[in-house]
């Protein structure tokens, strides 16, 4: 029987290892938790195979793969620790960390996109206040990049969700899989102490802890097959190199200090000393030069102490004869030529690391450092990488929080999780194509040499569906600002009152209505609509008089602005309400220049 329990149900959505869920119509969206897109057959592509033909045959069960597995491991990451040491290595990691988890121009290091308000205020509320992404995915992401692998384990409480997350040891983690035949991508995760050293229990002993794949977040670098299903380091490339590097390195040291003192050479001149005595002279002059004399005068000890500014590779020479009394001479220490042998090394270890040299200062004739990316596309590329890992972790560490408060359907998968890529690059080579394009289209249009629709459809690839789309979108954008301009200019928002203010006089004159029939508006006054007297025509519009009107020629309003009526009637509100719902009709009016106005000459 099926268990129906909160923590059963998450067990249940995870246990296929890949998520589904419809995102629309003909659409369907799919959350890839175990990457099994990415590497296949996981319980056969292991690192364990570069040991087991070395150690036992296939008829042989005398050597365990799963303990020689994980010490292969815990001897890369002894390697590890050592590179960390190393300052170039060092810098490189906190580069990977701090390029990974940048912030955009709003200050957030994680974009997160839905369409649904409330599933994006939750997971806003997610990273930035229960996980606080923006102070602990550096050191997440310096991890998982150093070696490889990186463990999250979430406290999943039923209603709230993700209450707490505690980072696991490497050392101390094994992933399982391929324990079920029947369910070959079932996954689930042991904490070993033992394995890492931790020694926990009484008397010793080890305490292991089994734990759900929907409970532990697995970051794992998946670029080698041979290392699944664990991930592969960043540094992994570089550590033979780094090995070799280490070696020159110390080679050049000890050779700079036993060979690069300078030596003196004394030519003592022995004058006429018999040859038999010669030796014990030069072995006085040597102790004479080498020791100085010291009395205690509390003690009154007598010692021969040695003199540091004498080595004792000087070079003491008798000479006689023909040399001219004592000399003394110095003779140069030897310089090590082996820097380019050292230079060599490096540049192949940068080269594994795919950072560039300028920004670890090794090259200053580079200038305008400010982004890595600017100067090295390829860096930019594997830092793009790094996140999309990270991102997919996150994911799974978001359905299962939504799960936990009850979102159901496509609510578990309808949001999208984004890393600042620190490549402007990208950004600027589209603008410059959008930017020919667009160039390219005003030139044909002021041509007239191709139709709109054969430039939508070849010049930026639209459908006939996004073509009418784009459309009915610029129509709706001609319509805001003309809204924009009648609550700029006079006040009036069109959208509410139904009027338009000020508008030219060919629209403020479109009073027909839809048929072709005259509206009020255009009946002569003292007339109805079939042109017979009405009944109460009203007052005749007085004609005003110089000098007895303000409307007059000589009077203050000769243009009669101050009279000037802006209200429209209600079919011209009709009109302007009909022009932000739906296209305005043609007018099948005949206007003043329609043949139909020509006059027989034999009608007069």
């Amino acid at each position: 029987m099926a268990d129906k329990s909160f923590f059963g149900r998450l067990q249940n959505l995870f246990s296929s290892a890949t998520i589904i869920r419809k995102a629309g119509e003909n659409k369907l969206k799919v959350i890839d938790i175990n990457k099994l897109q990415q590497s296949p057959n996981l319980a056969t592509n292991r690192l364990v195979d570069r040991f087991n033909r070395l150690y036992s045959s296939e008829k042989s069960f005398g050597y365990n793969q799963q303990a020689n597995y994980h010490t292969a491991r815990l001897q890369l990451f002894t390697d590890y620790e050592a590179m960390d040491q190393d300052s170039i290595i060092s810098s490189a990691l906190d580069i990977y960390a701090e390029e990974s988890t940048l912030k955009n121009e709003y200050g957030d290091c994680i974009e997160i996109k839905s369409s649904s308000d409330e599933v994006e205020k939750v997971l806003h509320n997610l990273f930035y206040d229960i996980l606080n992404v923006e102070f602990n995915l550096w050191p997440w992401v310096r991890n998982m990049v150093k070696y490889g692998d990186f463990y999250l384990k979430m406290d999943i409480t039923e209603k709230y969700g993700v209450t707490n997350v505690l980072p696991i040891s490497t050392y101390e983690m094994i992933r399982e899989e391929g324990l079920d035949p029947s369910r070959p991508e079932y996954v689930k995760f042991t904490h070993d102490p033992s394995i890492g050293g931790s020694m926990t229990g009484i008397a010793g002993t080890t305490a292991k802890t089994e734990y759900q794949a929907y409970e532990i977040a697995h970051f794992r670098m998946l670029s080698d097959a041979n290392f699944l299903p664990y991930g592969k380091s960043m540094v992994e490339p570089a550590r033979k190199n780094w090995k070799q590097l280490t070696l020159m390195e110390d080679a050049m040291m000890i050779h700079r200090i036993m060979r690069a003192p300078e030596k003196r050479i004394f030519k003592i001149d022995i004058g006429n000393i018999p040859p038999n005595e010669v030796d014990n002279y030069m072995q006085k002059v040597m102790n004479r030069m080498k020791k100085t004399p010291y009395m205690d005068n509390n003690t009154g000890d007598y010692n021969l102490k040695f003199n540091l500014q004498n080595m004792l590779e000087d070079f003491y020479l008798p000479v006689r004869g023909g040399q001219s009394g004592t000399e003394i001479d110095t003779l140069n220490g030897m310089e090590f030529g082996g820097i380019d042998d050292i230079e060599y090394l490096r540049n192949r270890m940068f080269s594994a690391l795919r950072i560039p040299k300028a920004f670890l200062g090794y090259d200053e004739s580079i200038s305008g450092k400010a982004t890595l990316a600017a100067e090295d596309v390829r860096f930019a590329r594997t830092i793009e990488r790094i996140q999309k890992i990270v991102s997919s972790e996150l994911t799974k560490i978001a359905i299962v929080h939504l799960y936990s408060q009850g979102f159901e359907g496509d609510d578990l998968v309808n949001f999208e999780l984004n890393l600042t890529n620190p490549s402007t690059i990208h950004e600027q080579e589209k603008v410059e194509l959008w930017t020919s394009k667009v160039g390219l289209v005003r030139d044909m249009k002021d041509l007239q040499m191709m139709s709109s629709e054969w430039i939508y459809n070849n010049i930026f690839n639209l459908s006939d569906k996004d073509m009418a789309k784009q459309r009915e979108g610029v129509i709706d954008d001609l319509k805001q600002e003309f809204r924009k301009e009648q609550i700029k200019m006079e006040g009036n928002d069109p959208m509410q009152s139904g009027e338009a203010k000020g508008t030219p006089h060919v629209l403020a004159t479109i009073t027909s209505s839809e048929d072709g029939e005259p509206t009020d508006d255009m009946v002569a006054p003292g007339l109805d609509n079939d042109g017979a007297k009405a009944e109460n025509p009203g007052p005749e519009e007085s004609v005003p008089t110089a000098g007895k009107s303000q409307k007059s020629a000589r009077g203050r309003d000769p243009l009669g602005k101050e009279g000037r009526n802006y209200k429209f009637s209600e079919n011209k509100a009709s009109l302007v309400r009909a022009l932000f719902n739906s296209e305005i009709k043609k007018d099948s009016k005949t206007g003043l220049l329609s043949e139909n106005n020509i006059i027989d000459e034999g009608a007069l």
